[in-house]
Parts: C-alpha cells; structure tokens; sequence
C-alpha cells in the first residue's frame, strides 16, 4: 500500500506543478502511462536483487516515477508487479 500512496504523490505533485499530460493534435498524449505488449514477469526475489538501473529502465517503459533509493524502488516495482500468490 505504501507503493501506491507513493505514486498518488507523486501524481499530485505533478498536478499541482501544472506538469499535466501534453495532448498533440492528433490527440495523442506525450507523457502518458505506457502500457508495454507483456507485464513484467519477475518473481519477488527477483526484485530483492534487481540491480537499479534496470529498475529504473522497468518505470521508465511503463511511465512511472522514478524516484527513492534503490530499496525504495524495490519495494515500489513489487507493489506495483508481484501478484499476490507470488509473494511467497
């Protein structure tokens, strides 16, 4: 829960900047979530030892915040994920 609390801050701080979503006219937007042909297919431990730039690559293709140290990122990618049946 503390991933998402996470982002919902981040998301209002970019609101309340005035950095909103830049729309085209072709209506396509420029900094919009991006959603990547397959989810990311890493189990828990794979995260615990995931080095922080591919991390950062992960949150990069996906159009999330790339913010916190490399634990923080951690536990951020496998909020946002892990299943639930894969936290074991």
């Amino acid at each position: 829960m503390l991933e998402y609390s996470l982002f919902l801050s981040w998301m209002s701080i970019k609101g309340q900047t005035g950095s909103q979503h830049q729309v085209g006219k072709s209506g396509n937007c420029s900094t919009c979530f991006q959603m990547p042909l397959h989810y990311p297919r890493y189990k828990k431990k794979d995260y615990e030892n995931m080095p922080e730039w591919k991390l950062d690559c992960l949150f990069k293709e996906y159009g999330l915040p790339i913010v916190g140290d490399v634990n923080q990122k951690r536990k951020f990618a496998m909020g946002a994920f892990v299943w639930p049946s894969e936290n074991e």
